[in-house]
């Protein structure tokens, strides 16, 4: 791993703390809008109807991915579990505002915020347990890919990683949310379906976006193909 001088170390450390905090910000609001859902007519081929949770998550899994690829599996699984803190913290927050009595004159009623944010908590365990086994698999099919073509074919890893994972965070909190009867089981193969395949064309979208971020950070801390940054403050050259 390379070896970096006091500046760029502190550099490493400020650009690892903003894609933390773009992931943990993507997480959190997924959970406090997946209520809403939308439908998109994809080029007339297929017409999606998912949730405007979604929106946001894949931005999740391109982050820890840019992170495994950088800085390492061991950063990409600090991400992860400060997102979960981040996410129950939220839930908190927002069982607190919902169990606070409206004034007359609010704007937004009890019965209207219940109504907006009463299923985050359903919404916000479920998502934790199919955020787990997601992100824990895409971090490790990622470094397993990475093993096995020996830090080439950045693409192969990002999809195959993303696919599957990505497949069983759909499948898990769907499946949650049906059990708890937030959702109507009748919906769930459509929404399963629906949701996978919008996470896969994102995935495939974004790889360019993946190479960009790799590229740049590669290039600004002089790593070769393959090669992650050593932890801050191990090993610091002055």
């Amino acid at each position: 791993m390379t070896q970096l001088y006091i500046k760029d170390q502190l550099s490493a450390q400020k650009i690892y703390l903003i894609l933390g905090g773009l992931f943990i910000a993507s997480l959190v609001v997924s959970n406090l809008i997946f209520q809403k859902f939308f439908y998109w007519d994809f080029f007339g081929i297929y017409t999606f109807e998912i949730s405007v949770g979604i929106l946001p998550y894949p931005v999740t899994f391109l982050i820890t991915d840019i992170i495994s690829e950088v800085y390492g599996q061991r950063k990409a699984n600090q991400v992860v579990t400060a997102g979960i803190f981040a996410s129950f913290f939220s839930l908190l927050i927002v069982f607190m505002a919902d169990a606070a009595p409206a004034t007359e004159w609010s704007p937004i009623s009890d019965e209207l915020f219940t109504t907006v944010f009463g299923a985050t908590t359903i919404a916000v365990f479920a998502s934790m347990v199919a955020y787990l086994l997601a992100q824990y698999i895409d971090i490790q099919l990622f470094h397993f890919w990475k093993k096995l073509t020996k830090g080439k074919h950045l693409w192969l890893r990002n999809n195959f990683s993303t696919f599957l994972s990505q497949f069983v965070d759909t499948f898990s909190v769907l499946f949650l949310l049906c059990s708890f009867n937030k959702i109507e089981w009748n919906l769930f193969g459509g929404l399963l379906l629906s949701g996978f395949l919008f996470k896969v064309i994102v995935a495939a979208i974004d790889t360019p976006f993946l190479y960009l971020g790799v590229y740049a950070l590669r290039k600004k801390f002089g790593l070769a193909q393959g090669e992650e940054l050593k932890d801050p403050g191990q090993d610091l050259k002055v």
